[in-house]
């Protein structure tokens, strides 16, 4: 348990009897009665009627708010409503004259004097290793105070006000977040700090501290740090790259239960579809299939069906080239799921989502001590899903999910942390709606073109550890390993060829198996250091990966399945007994071995000017071998070796506190796998970004904005010979410029805001089969989205909550050939929620005006352009304790 609170008489718009407080339960503290209460000695009963003219004098009396166990209230002041007095309370804020700092043997006082009036107890928060302790109805009537390094183990110690008549007082840990107690008195408030012991790795894994107690509404939505630009925690304002977080606290209030739903809210991110089942496919700054890490490791050759989301702390979207500090990856840029790590203090949550199309959702989320001394930490999340799909199948969407964490304090230094994750999900291989013409066909979009008991079945398994060292508080050794199991099957009827004419689709029985090992090694070196007044942050690591990818496929090409996509006849062939038996057309094993050293300097010349490079080198080998098969006799082993230069250069100018202006290039690779007319293998393909742009954090910080421009260029794209069926070109260049907008935070307090805005020009600028000027299939021109909700911050219907929102997407071209092209769609969605003590009820409303429309697409006209989600409700009721 934290730290005991003196005994407190509460006298605040309700009322509760002197009991012993925690940090923790201070913070809980919405247990009070809902109904103004009266204080008389060591109980509380209803007020009596009183004259309106019975009214004290400015300010609740002093002796309302005592330190020790026995309250009293005075024979005149029993017969004065609650209301009056609150209401003169609240009419001015109390002014803070003073502040000073008094250090202990072990703790370190922040002191705030009034002249007149007494200041209410502070809320408190936890954002990465600070403390936040937030003061309603008061303002400074002096300066605002700042010191770094007061004392051993407090890195830092701010006082500022805040919009709404609030001071924020933030405290921050060396190495962990302070802990806190508080003492009120007629005129001081005391917050007498002890220095946080470090219990998480700080890893780049680990990139936000959980928070121990109920964040306030004031900072819900804002992460001022991450980690997956530079792999060190380093705030986002000093980093010259576009990143934008999505926290947990969003994914809540959007009841987000797949990965797309929350990319909708950042700029720049566009759906491409769901790949016949087998996993969700993202589009980044105009390229396709960007890649998606989980806690900074690279997943390679796996597209986990629908990644879950019910132990996810956080979703960062790095945006650009990558390739510095994470490889092979596309230009565009990434996705990193970061998971919750275990909490220090006991956390138990129950929950139950339930909705539109028989969706059934329980979960639970588990942390704690599991030793006496706090050394062994905990974390268990677990979820269950059942439902229908979108699409008319007859195969229901049943998943189970479960995610255990341990973390071992092995000494002062050394932290090592342990979790595993395991997915049962099967559901319907969706092959969305063809195209027709220059457009989508003119069919239900719940019609499917395959067989209604068409299934996808994945087997997901990932185990992993992170250790960390701390050699002196400068200097830090990182290490980490993943091993990662993927067993895909589909079973299908595949829509192979659609003839436009008749509307009659050719379809093939099929099997396809894929199984997939992934073994990743991390290991870096962390160091700050001085050289004069410049301050460096040096990192230098190696990445180590292995993938071993085996894929089975059946084709039944002698007796094909015919549907007349106008008037649909199914199940009219029997599903074959065994699709294994089927005639074989793939059997190929495939086995690459990455090795990357990567080195990265963040260099701090003075406050406001800070310089990033890094350079990458890596080497990839790789083997695959095709197994004879019934269609492909003839076996064959290739052998490619690659090898890439990846640099990085970045500057940030802060010209005053609140922006930042930046600018940065860098380049990125990816191995090609396909050969020419002689059976060689390319040269990787390449990519080079150039981003300009402006950072903004508003309002006191509660409110931040990104600004950029960018222009990206992907060179040596493979394309098909046009002189040699079968083989290939690399003359392919594919360009994207745009403008970003992205904005996050609270505008006034309990009215918090996600907005984006994206223009993308992105277009084929080279290649020998594809037009030049053709659009690049999937990106919109115009995207925008907007979500904000309001909490009620007071009176009987406190923690009640509205959400109101859209997503527009504009019109995109379906394939490279742009052939057709899906319209652009509008949507609407709406929430409210209502949360007391320590429960919490919500409805989530989406696709309010039930839109039909295409949410992804891939590349191919036949399939793969997939219907999005008609008018939607989800309930959820959670109770923590």
């Amino acid at each position: 348990m934290g730290q005991s609170l003196p005994y407190w008489t509460c006298f605040w718009g309700l009322a509760f009897a002197s009991v012993p407080l925690t940090v923790v339960e201070a913070a809980a503290a919405h247990e009070l009665p809902n109904k103004a209460l009266w204080v008389t000695h060591d109980s509380l009963f209803e007020p009596p009627q009183a004259s309106p003219n019975d009214v004290p004098p400015y300010g609740i009396p002093d002796h309302l708010f005592t330190t020790n166990n026995q309250q009293s209230v005075t024979r005149s002041q029993q017969g004065q409503p609650v209301a009056n007095l609150i209401a003169q309370t609240e009419a001015l804020p109390v002014e803070i004259t003073e502040i000073r700092l008094a250090e202990t043997e072990t703790q370190l006082q922040v002191v705030l004097e009034t002249a007149t009036g007494e200041l209410p107890p502070p809320t408190t928060t936890v954002s990465a290793n600070a403390l936040i302790a937030t003061i309603p109805d008061a303002v400074l009537a002096r300066e605002e105070f700042l010191e770094f390094e007061p004392s051993e183990g407090i890195a830092l110690v701010q006082v500022t006000e805040l919009p709404g008549n609030q001071v924020q007082v933030v405290v921050t840990g060396v190495e962990a977040v302070p802990t806190v107690a508080v003492n009120v008195t007629t005129t001081e408030l005391t917050l007498s700090i002890a220095p946080g012991v470090s219990q998480v790795s700080d890893t780049d894994e680990s990139l936000r501290v959980v928070v121990t107690s109920e964040q306030e509404v004031g900072s819900r939505y804002v992460e001022p740090n991450a980690t997956t630009a530079t792999r060190t925690d380093t705030p986002i304002r000093d980093i010259p790259q576009s990143i934008q977080v999505i926290p947990r606290e969003l994914l809540d209030d959007q009841q987000v239960i797949r990965l797309d739903e929350a990319l909708r809210n950042v700029s720049g991110v566009t759906f491409g579809g769901i790949d016949i089942g087998r996993g969700l496919r993202f589009n980044i700054r105009g390229f396709d299939d960007a890649p998606v890490l989980r806690n900074g490791f690279r997943q390679v050759g796996i597209r986990q069906s629908f990644p879950e989301t019910a132990n996810l702390e956080q979703i960062e979207v790095l945006k650009g080239p990558a390739a510095v500090l994470y490889g092979e990856i596309d230009p565009g840029g990434l996705i990193n799921l970061v998971t919750k790590r275990p909490l220090a203090e006991p956390y138990y949550q129950l929950q139950t989502q339930f909705g539109s199309r028989n969706l059934i959702r329980p979960s639970i989320d588990f942390s704690g001590p599991l030793t006496d001394d706090g050394q062994l930490l905990y974390r268990l999340n677990a979820v269950y899903q059942n439902g229908d799909e979108i699409q008319d199948y007859d195969t229901e969407t049943r998943r189970s999910f479960i995610a255990p964490v341990l973390t071992w304090q092995i000494g002062d230094r050394t932290d090592f942390t342990i979790e595993l994750e395991y997915l049962d999900s099967e559901g319907p291989a969706s092959f969305g709606v063809p195209a027709f013409g220059d457009g989508i066909a003119d069919i239900p979009l719940d019609q499917i073109s395959n067989e209604p008991g068409d299934s996808v079945a994945q087997e997901y398994f990932n185990i992993g550890y992170d250790l960390e060292h701390r050699f002196s508080e400068n200097w830090r050794l990182r290490n980490g390993f993943r091993y990662t199991h993927d067993q895909t099957a589909i079973a299908i009827a595949l829509p192979n060829s659609l003839n436009e004419e008749t509307g009659i689709f050719t379809r093939l029985w099929s099997l396809q198996d894929v199984e997939t090992e992934v073994f990743s090694l991390q290991t870096n070196l962390v160091g700050e250091f001085t050289t004069g007044s410049i301050e460096h942050t040096l990192l230098f690591g190696v990445d180590l990966n292995r993938t071993n990818i085996d894929n089975f496929a059946t084709f039944d090409v002698f007796n094909p399945l015919f549907l007349d996509i106008f008037d649909p006849v199914y199940e009219a062939v029997p599903r074959p007994d065994n699709f294994e038996e089927l005639p074989s057309a793939q059997d190929t094993k495939t086995e690459t071995d990455r090795l990357g050293i990567y080195i990265q300097d963040q260099i701090a010349f003075f406050d406001n000017l800070i310089l990033l490079a890094g350079l990458r080198y890596d080497t990839i080998e790789q083997e695959r071998t095709n197994r004879p098969t019934d269609l492909f006799p003839n076996a064959t082993e290739d052998t490619q070796n690659d090898d890439a230069f990846s640099p990085r250069i970045g500057l940030v100018y802060q010209p005053i506190e609140e922006v930042s202006l930046y600018a940065s290039y860098s380049r990125s690779f990816v191995a090609n796998t396909a050969v020419n007319s002689d059976g060689d293998f390319f040269e990787p393909e390449e990519g080079e970004g150039f981003e300009v742009g402006v950072k903004a954090e508003l309002l006191g910080g509660g409110l931040a904005a990104t600004l950029a421009y960018f222009d990206i260029t992907k060179q040596n794209v493979v394309t098909e010979d046009p002189f040699i069926p079968g083989a290939s070109v690399a003359t392919g260049e594919q360009r994207s410029r745009g403008v970003e907008l992205d904005v996050i935070g609270e505008i006034l307090p309990g009215w918090n805001i996600i907005a984006s805005y994206a223009y993308i020009d992105a277009e084929v600028t080279e290649d020998n089969t594809i037009a030049v000027g053709n659009r690049l299939n999937g990106v919109p021109e115009h995207s925008a989205s907007l979500w904000t909700t309001y909490e009620l911050q007071s009176g009987d219907l406190q923690g009640l909550s509205f959400g109101l929102g859209f997503n527009f997407v504009g019109e995109r071209a379906g394939d490279l050939d742009n052939t057709f092209e899906l319209d652009s769609y509008f949507l609407t969605n709406a929430a409210i929620a209502y949360q007391r003590d320590n429960w919490r009820a919500a409805l989530n409303f989406r696709n309010l005006f039930d839109v039909d429309y295409i949410a992804g697409a891939t590349t191919t006209r036949p399939r793969s352009n997939d219907p999005g989600e008609p008018f939607t409700v989800i309930g959820s009721f959670a109770v923590e304790f």
